[in-house]
């Protein structure tokens, strides 16, 4: 990068910092620190919701993921604005009528202790290993992009995040996601802009979504029911509405958000603003990734987009190899840019036997280059197996790395560490809550001063912070990133969700009864996992992940039924 981009990029960083530490300096108390005083305004909690969930990972594998598979993925986030709905209606009110600092003080008063303190505990086994992949995920592909050393890249978006988190804690968070999402959004905008206009100057925005419609990237809806596939219709308004109600309603991070209302309709607010524009917001990201698409049919792209990965294989004994499966990767490439302006020709002259033709041979080319990057893919596989094979999260910051102007690479790579930092700041303060209010001052020192718990949850943010970035330098990639969280989540949040449904509407069910449920419910969701993981499940358990949150969420309804009428024949 130029000494520009480099001022962009720390310009942009230090102040967010600068100014989130010294606008939230000196919380005096335990409200402040934790529930930022109860200011927040609506559209504040709304973009601090969003900033929230929308982590770096979302800016830099979205895109990556539209470019692989278009924009199925949108379907993911049907099920939101629902589950807004449902929350606003439901937890929102419960949580303002008992005045708690995190979700789970609700279920001692409901339950009991233990299952507070559990449902307590598998948030932060979750969110602490998912804070680590948040700093991770990010800083391997930032660090690989720049030249950075891995560890040191994870240690520098770490600190940036514990400064002001330790300093002001919900406000300070609050504070800086304005600006972060500002300059994320502002700049994933620019990228889309400035991408449409790279196309070549006889291809225009209209041709380019004929492109992309063509070769099958624009199709948003399946409605098909396949529970093995992870993007359907359905499965965005069943499965990933569960994964919602769980992580807005359960997850401290998010839960926190909207606990610093000023008021129970401001949180409401806040809660529909971010249901009203997530949706489009992945539209717009998923489009951009799209659009990356369709300018490297006239842009050759690199066979691999990971050219650390590259870069060992042309320095191994297959570079012979990798040359010749290169070379046929661009003779393909070539000839398909040829049959889309033939394909393009034909869609402006109105002539469908012609483009249907051409899109034909675009479609069998394009298969055709997939198989040639399959056999470099193994090629990678063989010679650097501790290399990821999956370079989607490659793709958007190659783009910006290769062909914007000087000053937009440094603000994408802002956006991309803005987007770290927000998202690990929500969750290094949500878990610092949780370990302090629902562990600490409840079980292990009842009487503490309101100093000494002030003290100590900055002491947990600390710790915390620190966890996380020793899991990052640890930590290993999954198949695509934002699916890593996705997947992460899936694994905990439905047994979550299933305890507090459970509180809210099945009255009769008594601590135990829910305690033992959520435990075997836990056991279960892993299991089938593992099941799935290996390939081994029979084909009645066969699921994708976002299916994990029903499973456990209805095990631990069902369960607790069950084990509260044992409990109950028994005691008679």
């Amino acid at each position: 990068m130029s000494w520009i981009d480099w001022t962009v990029l720390l310009g942009t960083l230090l102040f967010i910092v600068s100014y989130g530490t010294w606008k939230t300096r000196g919380s005096k108390d335990l409200n402040s620190y934790l529930k930022g005083g109860n200011e927040a305004k609506w559209w504040g909690i709304g973009i601090s919701i969003m900033a929230t969930q929308a982590s770096a990972i979302t800016f830099l594998s979205t895109p990556g993921q539209a470019y692989a598979d278009g924009m199925g993925f949108l379907q993911f986030y049907f099920g939101l604005p629902v589950a807004m709905i449902i929350l606003s209606v439901t937890f929102i009110p419960i949580f303002y009528r008992l005045k708690v600092y995190t979700a789970y003080e609700f279920l001692e008063s409901r339950f009991d202790l233990k299952t507070r303190t559990l449902s307590a505990l598998l948030f932060l086994v979750q969110r602490g290993l998912a804070a680590g992949i948040t700093i991770y995920a990010p800083a391997i592909i930032l660090s690989t992009l720049l030249g950075w050393n891995l560890t040191w890249t994870n240690i520098f978006i770490g600190i940036l995040v514990i400064i002001y988190t330790v300093s002001g804690g919900t406000k300070a968070v609050t504070q800086t996601q304005k600006q972060q999402m500002a300059v994320m959004m502002g700049g994933m905008i620019l990228a889309g802009i400035m991408v449409i206009y790279l196309l070549p100057s006889n291809v225009g925005f209209k041709d380019a979504l004929h492109v992309a419609g063509k070769m099958g990237k624009l199709e948003m809806v399946d409605f098909s029911f396949d529970i093995n596939e992870r993007y359907t219709f359905w499965s965005g308004m069943t499965a990933a509405l569960f994964l919602f109600m769980s992580y807005f309603g359960t997850d401290q991070s998010q839960v926190q958000r909207y606990l610093s209302g000023k008021s129970l309709s401001e949180s409401r607010l806040g809660l529909i603003m971010n249901g009203l524009l997530k949706v489009p917001m992945q539209f717009v990201i998923l489009f951009i990734g799209v659009m990356v698409f369709v300018f490297f049919q006239f842009n050759a792209p690199p066979m691999f987009f990971n050219k650390v990965a590259q870069e060992k294989v042309m320095q191994s004994d297959q570079s012979d190899r990798w040359s010749e499966a290169e070379a046929n990767y661009l003779l393909v490439q070539e000839e398909k840019e040829e049959k889309l302006y033939e394909m393009l020709d034909g869609i402006h002259a109105e002539d469908e036997p012609r483009y249907r033709a051409a899109q034909s041979q675009v479609l069998m080319l394009e298969d055709s280059a997939k198989q040639i990057r399959g056999k470099a893919i193994g090629i990678i596989e063989e010679v650097a197996p501790e290399e990821e094979s999956n370079d989607k999260d490659y793709v958007f910051m190659t783009f910006v790395m290769d062909f914007l102007p000087v000053g937009m690479i440094g603000l994408l790579f802002a956006v991309m560490f803005s987007a770290a930092m927000s998202s690990t700041a929500s969750e290094l303060n949500a878990l610092a809550t949780t370990t302090t209010i629902d562990i600490y001052k409840r079980s292990v020192n009842q009487k503490g001063s309101e100093e000494h718990y002030l003290s100590s949850s900055k002491w947990f943010t600390l710790l915390w912070g620190i966890l996380a970035i020793l899991f990052a330098t640890t930590a290993s990639l999954f198949e695509n990133l934002i699916q890593a969280v996705n997947l992460l989540g899936s694994l905990f949040y439905g047994t979550i969700l299933g305890i507090f449904l459970v509180a809210f509407y099945v009255k009769r069910v008594q601590g135990n009864a829910v305690f033992i449920a959520a435990i075997l419910a836990e056991i279960l969701v892993i299991y089938i996992h593992y099941l799935n993981a290996y390939e081994i499940a029979p084909t009645w358990l066969t699921m994708g992940y976002l299916w994990y949150n029903i499973v456990g969420c209805f095990a631990v309804i069902l369960f607790s039924l069950i084990i509260q009428m044992i409990t109950r024949e028994e005691s008679k």
